[in-house]
């Protein structure tokens, strides 16, 4: 989209800017206005620019469908056809577009609706076969009254909907308070003007013509804008050592890879709202020098892909890369590297490698990056959420940023809420928020009833907090010391149903087949943890000679060797490897015990170490549970209780399934 057309509603004899380049007009007409000359007819045209361009007052129907993954996972694309479909057969002149994703991923797919004059008003679960009736109704005037969910209208200075809740008003927006993700889910992703008409590049066009880069530096650093990623370094002091780095050419690099699992915070902005990455990125390649910067994301992100690569054209079309951009003599060419979803390719000299062609495995430092980098150049490399802050951070002024959070910990963090919650999606909250009012508040709380557990923060990196500290605070420090780590935002919460062995022994399983195998502490160390938490999670059936014997043996000796290789692994991959373990030693030591003393599994989830029994008062004897036994392992009559012959079972859990009575139990 080239917004050349756009920009001469400010052209004008009486502008006193008299700059030429068409984009560059328009972000300072827009910046310092509404216009230079400030006539009521320019005032008008900025207005109706701005309103055209976001929708806020419509002419016609408006249909706007959530189209991000999570979206078109729940099948949002044969919503969007069938709304087509119908709008085509009942010759209905009305606007449809798509949307990012908003967040509220458990409500999807989500359709949003503006009529004339009327506030915007959103509409969960709207599948295929709910879309008919949904705008038969809302076309002709009136809400739904079954079929979808009603969630909530939006502030448009317009008609509102009696007894429909504002967004901000709905118990999953409430207590957020969004920045990053302030145009997710709301704007048009692939529109550079509606990004402009939302106050974006401003940061940048003001930079780039009124401070220097030691100005850009010093202002993220007294921000205390810490890095999203991993250990939280302040960003700004981070730029400083590669912009002091004498060399002839630097590089940014932006950490799109995500390879934790359950997180997926970056992919959604860059599919909901591409530009203030790239705004944000062309900052810091400023603040450093750097006149290339790579974007490396995951392949498995093509939704994401194809929005960056339109972001990046329509922005090289408009001046704002490539070169001389916005008539400031800086030149900033952004390259898209695709990787191939390796884990240790989230550290950073890994993934300097992978760019340069070479097996993704770390690098001894120092040198650091910062020096010594990509291609033997100073490189700074910052993941997605840290540079989409900056835009923010520059147009709302840094002291702002900085008065938000808590004393050590600024802003906001957006955290990929999933697992045993009611409201799974992507949450945004200010710094110093409690876990408690995540899960509960924004959350809704666990699923049927069942009791909270614990809480797992930071990927396989991280750690669990439980319940007895679910009061704490989203905060660097607060969460290190619990033995968890922030990382990158993911945030999976578990129920009473949920085995903290098993817990462990996924991560640790994940972490070991994704270890380069560089080093020794993490190749061999975490394959020897596994195997501990592999034994102690065997029943009797499974073992052998002196198995029994290593079953203590190895339990005895794991925390040791958790230690072993935190202080000896070359990388941050092998250096945390074994918090998963360390943290669910900490808060659930009595169930490790359970599974080594009484090889007893109280979740149920171990299969070898459960025990299968029948409730002879509860049985009816309908024989169901003894047809489906694939060892013939149930005996009894028809009508009378049956029971299980535990040398035979093979703790399928069949019968558990199957006994309509609910008398078959966990023992």
């Amino acid at each position: 989209m080239n917004l050349k057309p756009l920009t001469k509603i400010f052209n004008d004899e009486r502008c006193t800017h008299k700059i030429e380049t068409p984009c560059r007009h328009l972000l300072t007409c827009l910046n310092e206005g509404p216009v230079c000359y400030k006539s009521d007819d320019s005032i008008k045209n900025v207005e109706n620019w701005k309103s055209e361009t976001l929708r806020t007052a419509t002419q016609k129907p408006l249909i706007i469908v959530g189209s991000g993954t999570c979206g078109l996972g729940a099948g949002s694309q044969s919503s969007y056809d069938k709304i087509k479909e119908y709008l085509e057969a009942n010759n209905i002149d009305a606007e449809l577009a798509k949307t990012g994703c908003i967040g509220l991923c458990a409500k999807e797919p989500i359709v949003d609706i503006q009529l004339p004059g009327k506030n915007r008003i959103s509409f969960g679960m709207v599948t295929e076969k709910r879309v008919e009736n949904l705008l038969e109704s809302v076309l002709a005037g009136t809400l739904p009254k079954k079929g979808v969910e009603i969630l909530y209208q939006h502030r448009n200075d317009n008609e509102s909907f009696a007894d429909v809740p504002f967004i901000d008003e709905h118990p999953f927006f409430k207590f957020q308070k969004r920045a990053v993700l302030l145009n997710c889910g709301v704007n048009d992703p692939v529109s550079i003007a509606d990004y402009i008409a939302r106050g974006g590049y401003a940061s940048l066009s003001k930079i780039l013509h009124s401070k220097t880069r030691d100005e850009v530096c010093d202002d993220v650093e007294k921000s205390g804008l810490r890095g999203r990623g991993g250990g939280g370094f302040l960003a700004g002091k981070k730029w400083k050592f590669a912009k002091n780095t004498a060399a002839d050419q630097k590089y940014m690099i932006c950490n799109a890879d995500e390879g934790d699992p359950g997180a997926f915070m970056d992919r959604a902005v860059i599919e909901g709202d591409p530009h203030s990455l790239l705004e944000g990125l062309s900052i810091a390649a400023y603040a450093i020098g750097a006149s290339v910067a790579y974007i490396y994301i995951r392949a498995e992100y093509p939704l994401a892909i194809k929005h960056l690569n339109i972001a990046i054209e329509d922005s090289k079309a408009n001046g704002l890369l490539g070169s001389n951009i916005l008539d400031s003599g800086v030149n900033l060419e952004i390259k898209i590297k695709k990787g191939a979803g390796a884990f240790v390719c989230g550290e950073e000299t890994a993934l300097i490698n992978s760019i340069e062609g070479k097996r993704g495995m770390p690098r001894p430092r120092p040198p650091f990056p910062a020096v010594s980098g990509l291609f033997g150049k100073p490189t700074i490399i910052n993941n997605v959420e840290t540079l989409a802050n900056l835009p923010g951070i520059f147009r709302n002024g840094v002291e702002v940023f900085a008065k938000s959070g808590t004393a050590t910990s600024k802003g906001t963090k957006v955290f990929a809420l999933s697992g045993k919650v009611e409201n799974t999606g992507l949450v945004e909250v200010e710094m110093g928020t409690t876990m408690r009012k995540i899960v509960f508040d924004i959350g809704g709380g666990i699923p049927f009833n069942n009791e909270f557990k614990a809480v797992q923060i930071g990927g396989p990196s991280g750690g669990c907090i439980p319940l007895s500290h679910l009061d704490t605070e989203v905060d660097y420090e607060s969460i290190k010391e619990l033995g968890a780590m922030m990382g990158s935002g993911g945030l999976v919460v578990m129920d009473n149903k949920t085995c903290m062995v098993d817990v462990a022994k996924f991560f640790m399983d994940f972490i070991q087949s994704e270890s380069c195998g560089k080093c020794i502490p993490c190749r061999e160390g975490t394959k020897r943890m596994l195997e501990i938490l592999e034994r102690i999670t065997k029943g009797r059936e499974s073992e052998s000679n002196i198995d029994a014997l290593d079953r203590f043996k190895g339990i005895t000796e794991i925390e040791k060797l958790s230690k072993v290789i935190q202080s000896t692994s070359l990388c941050g991959l092998g250096q945390t490897a074994p918090n998963p373990v360390l943290s669910t030693l900490k808060w659930f030591k009595n169930e490790y015990e359970e599974h080594v003393f009484e090889r007893k599994c109280r979740a149920g989830v171990c299969r070898e170490l459960v025990k299968y029994e029948i409730n002879s008062d509860a049985c009816t004897g309908c024989m169901l549970c003894m047809k489906k036994c694939p060892v013939d392992a149930i005996m009894g009559a028809k009508k009378t209780a049956h029971y299980i012959i535990e040398d035979k079972c093979i703790k399928c859990g069949v019968c558990f399934d199957v006994c309509k009575q609910n008398a078959v139990k966990v023992a």
